[in-house]
């Protein structure tokens, strides 16, 4: 189940949180409600945050408001521009992402693809053309931070100064990650991380998900609504949380050489997001045990497993348990920036703490 078009009143931005940033944003298009004298708006935004964060939600969002053909309630949700935004189908909105090459074609991939270079002439071409239904043209380039040096170069003088009619949103994880001089041609607006409350009434009004389902989302989430909507719409993702769960649980009590048999299957399989994935999965269980240990366990994000938390808890040394989670992101920076991924997974299984069986 997700939100109907219609769940939401006229002004109302169709996004959970990051209220701060829709006011921020509601107040500039006040300011230059037709977009013509450029008092308030910028010519360029870029959305910073973690992944899953919402950053494209929130864009597309601000895209729609720019749009929107009711000056005073943007986006009213009921005019043909917002129609057209909620279809994917307004000629006005562009949505530039990440691809990968393959059989000669260009196919989307957020993981493993890039900006290309032939992605950033198909851009420069479009901003120089007039609106077909608005007056407004607003152009999403999703994940800046993937572009490669081609792709950057090509567009800095369109991110620097577009035609009047063109607003530019770019998304990225990190400022760091994106080249000084987009930055500094971008209107920057840093997206955090969402309460727990908020999250967790989302799932429930948004996607259907049960108060007892939606709590354990939101806690697992780190402040990620878009995490937290992956797991309620594909059932396998929380089956291999309890995957990754129970073979960490198995790897307590096993010898040194089955863990290094399961360094060498995990490296071959060369699934860099499923990784990835589970050093998050693990990284969360372990700072529930130290949370326990602490006698904390309320602030738990596992709190489905609570009972394994806490004989985790006690059986454990505390010292054990905060030396791996350094080991944890250790490793998970080892990976992020070597090529030695067997290397690094043989030191994540080498330094797990034993459990006795």
């Amino acid at each position: 189940m997700t939100t109907s078009f219609y769940d939401w009143t006229p002004g109302e931005w169709p996004v959970y949180g990051h209220v701060w940033a829709s006011r921020l944003l509601q107040r500039a298009l006040r300011a230059d409600p037709a977009g013509e004298d450029g008092s308030r708006l910028s010519h360029a935004y870029l959305f910073l945050g973690p992944p899953r964060i919402g950053k494209t939600t929130f864009a597309r969002a601000f895209a729609s408001a720019l749009l929107c053909q009711d000056l005073v309630r943007a986006p009213c949700h009921r005019c043909r521009a917002c129609r057209l935004m909620a279809s994917d189908s307004h000629p006005d909105f562009r949505l530039f992402q990440p691809v990968i090459k393959a059989d000669k074609e260009l196919v989307v991939d957020r993981q493993k693809g890039e900006l290309r270079a032939e992605q950033a002439e198909a851009l420069i071409r479009d901003v120089s053309l007039r609106p077909m239904e608005s007056g407004r043209k607003v152009i999403l380039i999703q994940d800046i931070h993937l572009a490669n040096a081609t792709f950057a170069n090509k567009i800095l003088k369109t991110l620097e100064e577009p035609p009047p009619h063109v607003t530019l949103l770019v998304t990225a994880r990190d400022r760091a990650e994106v080249l000084p001089t987009i930055v500094s041609r971008c209107q920057v607006i840093e997206l955090r991380p969402l309460d727990q409350t908020v999250i967790a009434d989302a799932l429930q009004r948004g996607w259907g998900a049960s108060p007892t389902e939606a709590e354990l989302l939101a806690r697992l989430a780190g402040g990620r609504l878009g995490w937290a909507v992956e797991q309620v719409r594909d059932p396998a993702l929380r089956e291999e949380r309890m995957h990754h769960l129970e073979t960490l649980w198995r790897l307590l009590a096993a010898d040194r050489l089955e863990r290094l048999r399961f360094a060498g299957e995990l490296a071959a399989q060369r699934d860099n997001q499923r990784l990835f994935a589970m050093l998050e999965i693990w990284m969360s269980w372990w700072r529930d045990v130290l949370l326990a240990q602490m006698s904390q366990s309320e602030a738990c994000s596992n709190i489905d497993q609570t009972h394994q938390i806490l004989h985790h808890a006690r059986s454990i040394a505390s010292g054990a348990v905060r030396e791996y989670l350094s080991t944890l992101k250790q490793v998970e920076g080892y990976l992020r920036h070597t090529v030695n991924t067997r290397l690094a997974l043989d030191v994540l299984m080498l330094k797990l703490p034993r459990l006795e069986a």
